[in-house]
């Protein structure tokens, strides 16, 4: 499943809508919770980081799709080649760099990998299982 984002507000709203629906397509929706938040995560920081500075933002997509038996990828592609700054600060009230904090506890992998000629994916894997019922 791919979308790419026509405007930041609008485009992160559509996202999330899609992502609600594709995983309820998929039978994965216990993963729901989590993948929202990675998804908005991944976007905001796609949004504000690395939209072109012309204010054209439609170069975001993302990407949602299956890997392995286990395996949901949520992936966002932009169009900057600077790579993603997980931070280095341990404050827990700092304003800006928590998302990467959020993604790393929330995946059971992520990371990001460059896009020739130009960009790059930040993506994150959760795992599918079925959550264990006593």
């Amino acid at each position: 499943m791919a979308l790419r984002l026509t405007g930041a507000e609008q485009g992160c709203a559509q996202a999330r809508d899609l992502v609600r629906r594709t995983l309820d397509d998929w039978s994965l929706g216990h993963c729901t919770a989590d993948a929202l938040t990675i998804v908005t995560e991944l976007l905001a920081n796609a949004v504000l980081h690395a939209a072109r500075p012309t204010g054209g933002d439609g170069d975001i997509w993302l990407r949602l799709s299956l890997r392995r038996p286990a395996h949901l990828v949520c992936a966002v592609i932009d169009p900057s080649d600077s790579p993603p700054v997980y931070p280095h600060t341990s404050d827990p009230f700092d304003e800006h760099g928590r998302g990467l904090r959020i993604i790393d506890a929330l995946s059971e992998h992520w990371g990001w990998t460059r896009r020739p000629p130009a960009g790059k994916t930040v993506w994150a894997m959760l795992r599918t299982d079925a959550p264990d019922t006593p």
